[in-house]
């Protein structure tokens, strides 16, 4: 199976961070839980629903950075699913510096035929152009996300899309841990 996978809540566990970041940014005004499920919609949601400063949103993004990747694991058995892949890529907004030097960590860059990132200049999700990229030199048979934001690209372009720990409508297959992944998902 040809998988292009989402990174952040995705792959990696990276929302907890990213909540106590922006909790710490917004000096504790807001309940950790809330600020979470804001983030889960997109950092862009966020920014505005909170209504974050210019100042406020460099903040974050700097001391985002500054996290170790040992606080932005990857979530339990995903590798496995990695490992019986055909192929995997991954398209993310996440500028491609920062995807790599999680995936250096973790030494999971042999897992990745090609990483389309934030800043190599395709339009953002849910735009399919990127996805379109991808499924026409990968032929790719799964599109899989944390968001509705991921999957609705790959509906446009034909792709069986999978949602992972989120019930949102139009999937095809949804999962709440990769542990029972190709048996779940039958293409």
């Amino acid at each position: 199976m040809n998988i292009l996978w989402d990174f952040d809540g995705t792959l990696f566990d990276t929302y907890k961070a990213f909540t106590n970041v922006l909790h710490e940014v917004l000096k504790g005004s807001v309940p950790p839980d809330e600020i979470f499920l804001e983030l889960k919609k997109s950092f862009t949601h966020a920014t505005a629903f909170f209504q974050l400063s210019e100042d406020q949103i460099a903040e974050f993004k700097l001391k985002e950075r500054a996290i170790s990747p040992e606080k932005k694991r990857p979530f339990p058995f995903v590798e496995d699913v990695l490992k019986q892949s055909n192929l995997n890529v991954i398209m993310t907004h996440k500028p491609r510096e920062e995807v790599q030097t999680i995936l250096d960590y973790f030494g999971w860059n042999h897992y990745f035929q090609e990483i389309v990132a934030g800043d190599d200049g395709f339009p953002r999700k849910p735009d399919p152009t990127a996805y379109r990229y991808l499924h026409d030199k990968y032929k790719l048979d799964l599109a899989v996300g944390d968001r509705v934001l991921d999957i609705v690209p790959a509906k446009e372009i034909g792709l069986h899309t999978c949602l992972f720990q989120n019930e949102g409508e139009g999937a095809d297959f949804y999962l709440d841990t990769y542990e029972d992944f190709y048996i779940t998902i039958k293409i």
